[in-house]
């Protein structure tokens, strides 16, 4: 019996268009399939290098940069076989907006944006199972638990572009996310200007926490109603890293509702028992931004889902 091939190294040289891409984001387009701490052990080990030599994984690239890729076995799409039905047909149904550049998806709580880390099938196979005969790419991520839009692009040329524009601290892209939080918020709009640093946990857990060694960092809270003594709020984001509405809110002492990773504990169950809340209660609920050099102006807006809409309801 024939021996499966053993995987072996490569060497990628960087196009142009991924010219200024994160060495973690390139790695994880180039080994698809593969969860995020994968990826980080392969580069703290020293088998991912740029040019000869070592590198971190927040490094930019440049185009031409030679990337050596080491021999990693992914299982393949035929070993997973196929997302089920009902997920193919609910991932048709999330679609709320697409042209010949981009589609955007009203991603479900839950659905990972891509798998990994025993999950084999998230928004962007799925999306890719449902088109196979497009190229289909992930511009950014949600978290599995937070609902709301995900950008998909259909072209080289407008991933370029709005990675470009996700990399863009104040401006590139408008983000625009609705979050019930834990307990009463005072009035008005709360900016929070707190540094975040991303540690990994025992088992590869991504876990962030403020910290002056970490990233700059601003959020920006409006207060928008009360419901049965929450704090239903805009929140508004002028840097995009992770968790960071989450920790944020937590940092405020009004954490997401729902939050298990950075919430209370015992306000998640008197919600969970009062309004049935089940999830993380944050939505990515618009994106505002423009391609060509600002000639195509976009505004994609994802509905509230119902599970969220019927929490509301029941808090009065």
């Amino acid at each position: 019996m024939a021996l499966p091939d053993k995987p072996s190294a490569r060497t990628v040289e960087v196009p142009v268009d991924r010219a200024g891409q994160r060495l973690d984001n390139f790695l994880l387009g180039q080994l698809k399939g593969a969860p995020r701490s994968l990826v980080y052990k392969l580069v703290r080990s020293g088998q991912v290098r740029v040019n000869g030599g070592r590198a971190k994984a927040e490094r930019k690239l440049e185009a031409g940069d030679a990337v050596r890729i080491p021999p990693v076995r992914l299982e393949e799409a035929a070993d997973r076989g196929t997302p089920s039905p009902g997920m193919l047909e609910a991932m048709a149904a999330s679609i709320v907006f697409e042209d010949a550049r981009l589609l955007a998806i009203n991603k479900p709580s839950g659905v990972a944006s891509h798998g990994g880390s025993g999950i084999s099938f998230g928004a962007i196979e799925t999306l890719r199972a449902l088109r196979p005969r497009e190229t289909l790419e992930l511009v950014h991520r949600l978290d599995r638990d937070t609902s709301g839009l995900l950008l998909v692009a259909r072209k080289r040329s407008a991933l370029a572009e709005l990675q470009a524009l996700m990399r863009e601290d104040r401006g590139g892209i408008s983000k625009r996310y609705l979050a019930l939080l834990a307990g009463r918020m005072p009035d008005g709009t709360m900016s929070v200007d707190a540094p975040l640093h991303v540690g990994l946990r025992q088992g590869g857990e991504r876990h962030v926490r403020v910290d002056a060694a970490g990233k700059p960092s601003l959020s920006h809270f409006r207060l928008l109603e009360r419901r049965g003594g929450q704090s239903w709020c805009e929140v508004r984001i002028d840097t995009g890293r992770t968790h960071q509405i989450r920790v944020h809110a937590q940092h405020i002492g009004h954490p997401v509702a729902g939050d298990d990773k950075y919430g209370d504990p015992e306000a998640n169950r008197r919600l969970r028992g009062k309004a049935g809340l089940k999830r993380l209660a944050l939505h990515a609920a618009s994106l505002e931004f423009a391609l060509d050099g600002g000639r195509a102006s976009y505004l994609l807006n994802a509905p509230l889902p119902d599970d969220l809409t019927a929490v509301l309801d029941r808090l009065v």
